[in-house]
């Protein structure tokens, strides 16, 4: 109708019957930018984490200071060196020629001994020595513990003899022939089986039956004879004979051989080529 007054519009919060938004009409405040690294976590400072480090570090440096004290009493003092070279287990070499074949280095730090290099130097320079033990007797001390070769055959050759171990090592000539061991004698030449067993096989044959032999009766043998691989003969003392056969179960042989010398202490000849069957014969 004219003349009637108009309504105006107010602002929500003007309009009749509705509360006003809560925070309406005030600006929001932008969000911060999301960060694609985590938060890093700072270390504690201050006077606490100062005295946590401390203790750690005194450690550390302890540790170091420890070693080289330790690396320098070994290398760099007078302590700890050579001063005294001892050998053991010689029975035909003296502890002499033992020590002067070591050469070992006096005043030397005992740590930086080559114990390898010593054993290596040993063997080389005195075939004798089947093997040497070369130990560090602290404070001041190396020790050489050797052990010596023997013979169980000699070879003769010209006026002297050359001494065969258990293991077919030649391993030195001498002028006399040692007590109890028996001469190898090579009669192989006209044997049938010359072409198949060579000179170096029926010696290493004649070594496996000396090496086999009781010490009781190694003593009582004068010489082994080789005629063939499977005709090996032993010759005692007082012109008794042994027939032994090959090199094959001389273990065995050598009891048989044993056991027949008690029980027929006058019998001339004896067989143990068949182990299982011995034999004795003649007076």
């Amino acid at each position: 109708m004219a003349g009637a007054p108009t309504a105006q519009r107010g602002t929500p919060s003007e309009r009749p019957g509705r509360p006003a938004r809560k925070g309406a009409g005030t600006p929001r405040p932008p969000k911060p930018p999301k960060s694609s690294e985590p938060a890093r976590k700072t270390a504690p400072r201050g006077p606490g984490a100062r005295l946590r480090r401390g203790p750690v570090l005194a450690s550390l440096v302890a540790a170091v200071l420890l070693a080289g004290g330790g690396t320098w009493v070994l290398y760099g003092s007078s302590w700890l060196r050579v001063e005294k070279v001892t050998a053991t287990g010689t029975q035909v070499l003296t502890s002499e020629q033992v020590l002067s074949a070591a050469a070992v280095p006096l005043g030397a730090p005992l740590v930086s001994v080559d114990t390898e290099e010593i054993e290596s130097r040993v063997r080389g320079r005195l075939p004798r020595i089947d093997s040497v033990d070369v130990v560090r007797a602290w404070p001041h001390g190396i020790g050489l513990k050797v052990t010596e070769r023997k013979p169980v055959l000699l070879i003769k050759k010209d006026a002297n003899f050359v001494e065969v171990d258990a293991s077919g090592v030649r391993f030195d000539t001498v002028p006399k022939a040692p007590a109890g061991v028996p001469v190898l004698e090579l009669n192989a030449g006209g044997s049938p089986s010359a072409r198949r067993f060579d000179e170096e096989r029926l010696l290493h044959e004649a070594v496996l039956v000396a090496g086999a032999l009781p010490e009781p009766v190694a003593k009582q043998t004068v010489q082994v004879t080789v005629g063939s691989y499977d005709s090996i003969v032993l010759e005692l003392a007082r012109g008794r004979t042994v027939r032994w056969g090959s090199g094959e179960q001389s273990d065995a042989k050598g009891r048989a051989l044993t056991a027949l010398l008690k029980a027929a202490p006058k019998a001339g000849h004896f067989d143990v080529s068949v182990p299982t069957a011995p034999a004795a014969a003649g007076s």
